[in-house]
């Protein structure tokens, strides 16, 4: 699901937020009703291009519905993804994101608060289209002495189960944005493993990232595009994504070592983390401009950092090297890397499942 934090935070960041319908009593009533509700409002694409508008809203819809067509071919004759009726339809919403999901983890480790629902199973984050209702879910978790973190969405995969709708903020993307979306999203409606959240997400995120890549260089190619100016900002952004993440990670690291001490007490442990968290805020600031080439995570030093947010970045990019590692040992083929993926049963280990299973795909293709 392709996602900001109510807060600035990178869009490239993509969760899955699935199966309201399958949730039980209350709250399977106001968030199904609410997203059948947006359903019943879709549109399909070729009406929103044919569209009555003034000249230019009408030349922007064209383009949007143009380049949803393309990358979905893409993703679906090239990578091999599921080819399905998502993203052949358009909803008009009044406000730049789909819904507010919630997160919590313990205040004095990294172990996450987790819902249960039918079909999909265990999952580490609930969803509202109600913001309100994300708040007090946040209250009533807090109440319990965990840490909390509400972020917006703006796409989500329902995996097979209705037709995944386009939403009118997402005409504003750059495209390689709106191609990382409908490749992630397409990704969890081909490969979903039940309880393997963190899989999942990793695997959808990586696809989603590549895919857009090889779709930019086939569109830039055919269509003669200059893109060297958007290469640098592009650079720069990537540049400014590994960095940060590095930054995460040792932050992480640190907060574990004292987590995992059998010395201290909770309160102990709580106390110390605010320190390392405010530390690295302040280091953070100092340092902006000497390692930092675009403004997108200027507001980190002054965010209400918890365990739940950095839990986020255990949970979609703790082992991110390794599906880059794997991929490119394995020929740097994203088709084959797919093949690979849709074999999995998810009764084992998905992580040597998945290597052993891309291994074969590779012997086959020699």
């Amino acid at each position: 699901m392709k996602l900001y934090f109510l807060s600035t935070f990178p869009l490239s960041l993509i969760f899955i937020f699935t199966g309201s319908v399958f949730f039980s009593g209350c709250y399977t009533i106001k968030q199904g009703t609410t997203y059948i509700g947006y359903l019943s409002r879709a549109i399909p694409l070729d009406e929103l291009a044919s569209k009555d508008t003034p000249e230019e809203a009408a030349e922007g819809n064209r383009l949007f519905v143009n380049h949803v067509e393309d990358i979905r071919r893409f993703a679906i004759e090239v990578l091999g993804l599921k080819d399905s009726k998502n993203y052949t339809r358009y909803v008009e919403l009044d406000r730049n994101y789909l819904a507010a999901i919630v997160s919590a983890s313990q205040m004095d480790s990294f172990t996450r608060h987790e819902w249960w629902f039918p079909v999909v199973g265990r999952m580490p984050y609930k969803g509202f289209f109600n913001i309100e209702d994300a708040r007090k879910e946040r209250t009533r978790l807090e109440r319990r002495n965990l840490d909390v973190w509400i972020r917006g969405v703006d796409a989500f995969s329902t995996l097979g189960w209705f037709k995944d709708p386009l939403f009118s903020f997402m005409k504003d993307y750059p495209l390689i944005e709106l191609a990382d979306l409908i490749i992630h999203e397409l990704l969890h409606a081909t490969v979903f493993l039940k309880n393997q959240t963190q899989f999942n997400e990793e695997l959808a995120a990586f696809v989603g990232q590549e895919g857009a890549r090889l779709y930019m260089e086939i569109y830039n190619a055919r269509e003669g595009v200059d893109e060297s100016l958007d290469q640098e900002e592009a650079e720069a952004r990537r540049a400014d994504n590994a960095f940060f993440l590095a930054f995460i990670q040792d932050l992480i690291a640190e907060l574990e070592q004292i987590y995992n001490s059998q010395d201290l007490s909770r309160e102990e442990k709580i106390n110390k983390r605010e320190i390392i968290i405010a530390s690295a805020q302040k280091n953070f600031e100092e340092n902006y401009e000497d390692n930092f080439q675009t403004e997108n995570y200027r507001n980190f030093s002054s965010m209400q950092i918890n365990n739940a947010y950095l839990d986020l970045y255990r949970l979609y990019y703790e082992r991110s090297t390794w599906f880059k590692d794997l991929y490119e040992k394995s020929g740097s083929d994203l088709k084959a890397f797919i093949d690979a993926a849709k074999t999995l049963t998810g009764r084992e280990n998905p992580w040597i499942e998945f290597e052993t299973a891309l291994n074969n795909v590779s012997r086959e293709t020699k």
